[in-house]
């Protein structure tokens, strides 16, 4: 944990929200959004099995389906989602609200659908939003990762699409960032941030 000098907003916790689309960089600029506020990155409870690397509530809070079916009737989680109709993956309420508490900021990476689950259960968190520079920049960096067939890489960039088009639509967020440039953006999303964090301590 880090001291005064990190650049923490000690007295305006802050829930952020950073969402984008595949191949966008929107975990390496919420990475280095971490780094720059000392911020936290939540924990998501899952039901899926655990894998030998991983460990339970480092990676991921691993419980039992039962246990995560309670989990949302009691309204224990900010947003939660069933992937592929089989595993489950939810943001715990509670160490988000006392970390907030605690003045820190709080980074979740999730996708519009957790997004606007978010805007709903906590109406405070400030939501950002990454694109690409374009269509063709963006099927350029899937490709450039090299990890699907072109096939896959088109499905990917459709969904991305697909998307950025519900962002828009939803209302949800606050602020889009174009990722042009990974520095610049980073420092933009920052900016964002440390606004949107000092208004909310001058607001009595």
């Amino acid at each position: 944990m880090g001291g005064a000098s990190t650049g923490r907003q000690s007295d305006s916790g802050l829930l952020v929200v950073i969402s984008g689309p595949s191949g966008v960089g929107k975990t390496t600029i919420a990475r280095a959004v971490q780094q720059r506020f000392d911020a936290l990155f939540s924990v998501s409870a899952t039901t899926r099995p655990r894998s030998d690397q991983e460990r339970d509530g480092v990676d991921y809070h691993f419980v039992g389906e039962d246990a995560f079916r309670s989990m949302i009737e009691a309204g224990e989680l900010l947003e939660y989602a069933q992937v592929f109709g089989r595993d489950f993956y939810g943001t715990p309420r509670r160490p988000v609200e006392e970390a907030i508490a605690a003045g820190r900021i709080v980074l979740l990476d999730i996708d519009v659908q957790g997004a606007i689950q978010v805007r709903r259960t906590m109406p405070d968190a400030f939501l950002i939003f990454i694109l690409p520079p374009g269509d063709e920049e963006l099927l350029r960096r899937l490709r450039a990762r090299k990890r699907d067939d072109e096939a896959a890489i088109r499905r990917r960039f459709e969904e991305a699409k697909r998307e950025i088009d519900r962002a828009r639509e939803s209302g949800a967020y606050d602020a889009f960032v174009v990722n042009d440039d990974l520095e610049q953006a980073t420092r933009e999303a920052a900016a964002l941030i440390r606004r949107r964090s000092a208004d909310r301590s001058t607001t009595p």
